[in-house]
């Protein structure tokens, strides 16, 4: 019987990361991202860990993939040439938007252009009242006049989104059928996301269409090199079939980092650890998120400036990564991204690149092996760094180890802020988390942030440069479903909610059989959008017995109060279909004592915290468990490594993590 293996591929800004998982044995591989063609870094990284294995390059595997194609076609406006067919005078909601921006006081902002342009934009004399009634149904005459316009326009993809269709989807589901024999892709908003709000739900609809046809073509491509298996990450934290992510590639937009977030909380859990604050510093970003007792989901996100109202784990992104730009602004003053040196050119000491990144000032810090990054196999020119650093700062009027100690201290102070928003401006306190650190920067800057923000521990697990590759092989198969009801909560039974989950159960269930699970494997959970009556925004809760309760527990904790006179209204249910996968097993060992020395590899000179001292150097592959590391110190391995300052110590525990504290 020919072997199937598990792999875990995620796509990054700068590298490819890829984990086989064979039992308790971990086999990581880092290939340089191909963002002109992404599926080259994916064959060949596969390739080569297989090759790893002793099996050949077509020997089967069970894939899952954190994608970033959709993401890149939405952000670079490399999407299909997209119509969008709607009710007639609201062609423009996806112009217009909504009243509220991001900078209220910026006259030179600019709004990004739609994605579909005006003479695209089709209207339809059809009226669905907000009670689901059709008051004017779809004229088949005026539909073939819009079906010629479209094959006219040479159109790629179609989005068809009406007013109320989340009441009623009767008029969108007889367009949907009548565009079928133009065999595009289409998308209609009652099967994208049923929801009311419909500048959300346009938006939402319009961007599946417009990534739709470049998600299709890159995953024929891997389908026809791939042997087995191919899921794809979604923004929830779960997986789905290859079939079902051409049809609603809106739902991969942010797969790769969910996918860290999924790793981090599973590693952070098997270690004992519940509540955490998860940071995963990349190439191009960092991405945070905060975790009390499970992951947490919104339906409010967005991506380049257009909404996106799916399940997304709730997390907060900034363009702070190791391929961050530094550079003096108008002013003189020194900035640290947005803009990312990427995988090509990629920093200055990559080999290439001719601009100043924070992984060059790590490096002439002291705080990266150059001998020993990517395991020996990539070599990083510290000269060449050093030369573009002293011309830095030249123009600065500082030695060159202080420009690169103010490009770390710039970056740490927006990674440090991103921490702030998804913790104490949430109502939460830092101080009762624990930092899981990774990503292939995370741990040269956790423990300056921990100690910034008084977090008690640090967390960096085994190959932490992977750990998003890893998070899509424990991520479950998960799909995600709504419905709008707008129902006052004390005029509507306990039990007339329970039967419109059932409902929404029996198609979960349709669906997921048709994929190949048994009813029996697939577990539901079940929650509400609640809001006071007469608010915009709602809070999700737990549907229970007790979600009434829960909803005013929840809101205080927000908010700082509850009214418990108010009149609750329900907005949305919302219910996941899951069918748990096989997680693969975490090593254990027993502790072997305190003594590091075995895993010494050097001592030499680095810059920490303004004070050049000798640095030790250990092999994290040559630490075994109950080895304590006293700062200062680096802990170097394969994919990641972790900077111990002279203000705290390391221990690793029986899972092989770091855990790092001040002392």
């Amino acid at each position: 019987m020919v072997k199937t293996f598990r792999i875990g591929v995620d796509i990054g800004g700068t590298f490819t990361d890829f984990i086989l998982m064979d039992g308790e044995k971990a086999i990581v591989r880092k290939e340089l991202s191909t963002p002109e063609d992404p599926a080259l870094a994916v064959l060949s990284g596969l390739s080569q860990i297989l090759d790893l294995m002793d099996s050949p390059a077509d020997s089967p595997v069970d894939l899952v993939h954190g994608s970033t194609v959709a993401t890149n076609a939405l952000l670079e406006h490399k999407g299909a040439r997209t119509a969008l067919i709607t009710t007639e005078g609201f062609e423009d909601i996806i112009e217009i938007g909504r009243q509220n921006r991001p900078e209220l006081y910026d006259f030179s902002v600019e709004k990004p252009s739609p994605l579909v342009p005006a003479d695209l934009r089709f209207g339809v004399q059809e009226r669905t009242l907000h009670s689901g009634e059709i008051a004017q149904s779809i004229d088949k005459k005026e539909m073939e006049e819009i079906k010629s316009r479209i094959i006219q326009s040479g159109i790629q993809s179609v989005a068809i989104c009406f007013l109320f269709s989340y009441a009623n989807p009767r008029n969108e589901a007889t367009v949907y059928h009548e565009l079928q024999d133009l065999n595009l892709p289409i998308s209609a908003s009652h099967l994208i996301v049923p929801e009311y709000r419909e500048y959300e739900r346009f938006s939402t609809t319009v961007v599946n269409a417009y990534v739709a046809p470049v998600m299709q073509t890159y995953i024929d491509v891997l389908r026809k090199k791939v042997k087995g298996k191919l899921r794809i990450m979604q923004s929830n934290g779960g997986s789905i079939s290859a079939t079902a992510a051409c049809e609603t590639p809106v739902h991969t937009i942010l797969s790769g980092p969910a996918g860290g977030v999924v790793g981090a909380f599973e590693v952070a859990r098997n270690a004992g650890f519940r509540k955490v604050i998860t940071f995963d510093m990349g190439g191009t970003s960092t991405d945070v998120s905060l975790c009390e007792g499970e992951i947490q989901v919104t339906t409010e996100g967005g991506i380049g400036g257009y909404p996106i109202k799916v399940p997304l784990v709730d997390i907060h992104t900034i363009g702070a990564g190791g391929g961050s730009i530094a550079y003096l602004d108008e002013g003189g003053a020194l900035r640290v991204g947005p803009e990312s040196a990427g995988a090509d050119p990629g920093p200055i000491c990559y080999g290439k690149g001719d601009k100043l990144t924070v992984t060059d000032a790590n490096l002439l810090l002291g705080r990266l092996d150059s001998s020993r990054f990517l395991g020996g196999k990539m070599a990083l020119d510290a000269e060449k760094a050093r030369e573009y650093m002293t011309a830095l700062a030249d123009q600065c009027g500082y030695t060159p180890s202080q420009a690169a100690e103010g490009i770390i201290a710039v970056v740490d102070a927006k990674m440090e802020q991103a921490i702030r928003v998804i913790s104490i401006e949430r109502g939460y306190d830092p101080r009762e988390f624990v930092l899981v650190s990774f990503g292939g920067a995370g741990g040269l800057h956790a423990c300056e942030l921990a100690k910034n923000l008084s977090i008690p521990t640090v967390l960096v697990p085994g190959n932490a440069g992977i750990l998003s590759a890893f998070g899509m092989l424990v991520s479950d198969v998960t799909k995600s479903y709504s419905r709008t009801i707008l129902l006052k909560a004390e005029d509507t039974a306990y039990q007339d909610i329970l039967q419109m989950f059932e409902a929404m159960e029996e198609r979960a269930c349709r669906e997921m059989m048709a994929e190949g699970f048994a009813a029996t494997e697939i577990i539901f959970q079940r929650s509400i959008d609640m809001r006071y009556e007469g608010q915009s925004y709602e809070l999700n809760v737990p549907f229970d017995e007790a979600f009434l309760e829960s909803f005013n527990q929840i809101y205080t904790r927000r908010f700082g109060y509850y009214n418990a006179k108010n009149v609750i209204e329900m907005v949305n249910l919302r219910m996941n279909a899951i069918v748990p996968v096989q997680k693969p097993a975490l090593e254990r060992e027993e502790p072997r004592g305190p003594d590091p020395s075995p895993a010494l590899i050097c001592r030499r000179p680095a810059m920490i915290s303004g004070d050049e001292c000798e640095i030790a150097v250990y092999g994290r592959e040559l630490l075994s468990p109950g080895n304590v590391v006293d700062g200062p110190a680096l802990i170097a391995e394969y994919s990641a490594t972790t900077l111990v300052p002279a203000d705290f110590t390391c221990q690793v525990d029986e899972y092989g993590n770091l855990v790092l504290k001040k002392r």
